[in-house]
């Protein structure tokens, strides 16, 4: 164990045991998808339904009127011809009609991509519906303008970022939904994928360093802290995942899959905290590193206070992040509440409103809680750190001092 702990203070060493860990663990994520899963909305039987790729070919007709209050809104129909560019269909020119309305508003024209659904009886019967437009090359435009900006002004440590993004999206996709799905513990899936992604993004950013330690364990403490006090507000409030708008959905679903609805809001709280959460835990991490850098004989009090300094700045603005999130996301709901007056005691009973207040403020405390830990942490365990360190190094030298590497006589002559 000492010669293990010993080699982790070799650079390279430390690379090979993160890679060799990532690899471990993606390996175990794809055995766990791989187990047999209950699938909801199997299509059984001969008919069916897919969803593919299309191309207008000719608007033949269209009856349309511009909408006089809503600025580029047309109602109305059209008669397309479409070429299937995907699926069993592909290659075939079909006619569609295209209904518009204020909800399903897809104005088609000559070459316009959409997504058709193809609804199939049998082999020689099926109908075909305008879906959607084809989105999907803008939105990978877009990821992949963000990646290059990511990489371009952030360098070596953006493109580290855009790896660390790429990791928490995959933890999330194959490994906290489908726990969710197959029934196990919300608040345990949302702690292993918050441990998993605190732990490798953080490594991935700064390395193994006293600076990346202090906010991997501070953060990790912040974050169930958070998931704590939502779980003790929801208690008090009587609110739970089945005060959710999907909730009677999931419920269905629940009922063949074994999925614990209850425990999901507190879960979303912990996840979507994490983000703040871990920028607030690293930036004071890092304040602590550089005071302490700067001058190694400061005292854990002084690290402390200094960490606090720059946690009690960031506290307000990280606080602010979270609750602007969860009003942004429910902005709809929130202008129909106001559109109708709802009265003061109806409005703040609601479960809308209880569990955007919830999530807002377990969310916020869970960052100001943060703060502290981080500080504390930093300013114990960067000095401890770097005593570690300093001893690892003079045994090292005295080891190689006790032992000299020998010589070859041949090529001491030919250096002398």
């Amino acid at each position: 164990m000492n010669v293990f702990w010993s080699k982790m203070a070799l650079p390279r060493f430390r690379t090979g045991v993160f890679i060799a860990l990532l690899i471990v663990f993606a390996a175990s994520v794809y055995q766990f998808n791989r187990m047999d899963e209950f699938t909801f909305n199997e299509q059984l039987g001969s008919g069916y339904e897919r969803y593919e790729k299309a191309r207008v070919v000719e608007v033949t007709k269209e009856q349309l009127e511009k909408d006089a209050n809503i600025q580029g809104l047309y109602r109305g129909t059209q008669e397309l011809k479409i070429k299937i560019l995907s699926g069993e269909h592909k290659g075939e020119i079909l006619p569609v009609t295209n209904y518009l309305s204020t909800m399903f508003n897809i104005h088609a024209k000559a070459g316009t991509k959409l997504v058709v659904n193809i609804s199939t009886a049998d082999a020689s019967h099926f109908n075909v519906t305008i879906y959607n437009y084809y989105r999907a090359p803008y939105l990978y435009g877009m990821i992949a303008i963000f990646l290059a900006i990511l990489w371009a002004i952030g360098g070596k440590k953006g493109l580290k970022s855009a790896v660390a993004l790429l990791f928490t999206f995959s933890s999330i996709v194959f490994l906290f939904l489908p726990m969710l799905y197959r029934g196990y513990s919300p608040m345990l899936a949302a702690i292993i994928v918050v441990t998993t992604t605190i732990i490798a993004t953080l490594l991935l950013l700064d390395g193994w360093s006293s600076k990346s330690l202090s906010a991997i364990i501070g953060t990790m403490i912040g974050v169930i802290l958070a998931g704590g006090v939502a779980i003790l507000a929801g208690h008090l409030l009587h609110i739970s995942g089945f005060n959710t708008n999907d909730s009677e959905t999931l419920l269905i679903i629940a009922d063949d899959t074994g999925m614990k609805v209850e425990g999901l809001l507190f879960a979303g709280v912990i996840i979507a905290a994490l983000g703040a959460i871990m920028d607030l835990g690293i930036s004071i991490a890092s304040a602590v590193h550089e005071v302490y850098t700067t001058n190694r004989e400061l005292g854990p009090r002084a690290l402390f206070l200094a960490g606090m300094n720059v946690g009690r700045d960031m506290m307000g603005t990280m606080a602010t992040t979270l609750i602007l999130a969860f009003t942004g996301s429910s902005l709809m709901s929130l202008l129909v509440l106001y559109a109708y007056k709802v009265p003061y005691d109806q409005l703040v009973n609601m479960n809308l409103v209880t569990i955007e207040v919830l999530q807002g403020m377990t969310g916020s405390i869970g960052v100001i809680l943060t703060a502290p830990i981080v500080a504390f942490v930093s300013s114990r365990l960067m000095p401890y750190y770097d005593r570690m360190t300093a001893r690892k190094a003079a045994s090292t030298l005295k080891i190689e001092q006790a032992h000299p590497v020998p010589v070859d006589s041949e090529k001491a002559a030919v250096s002398q």
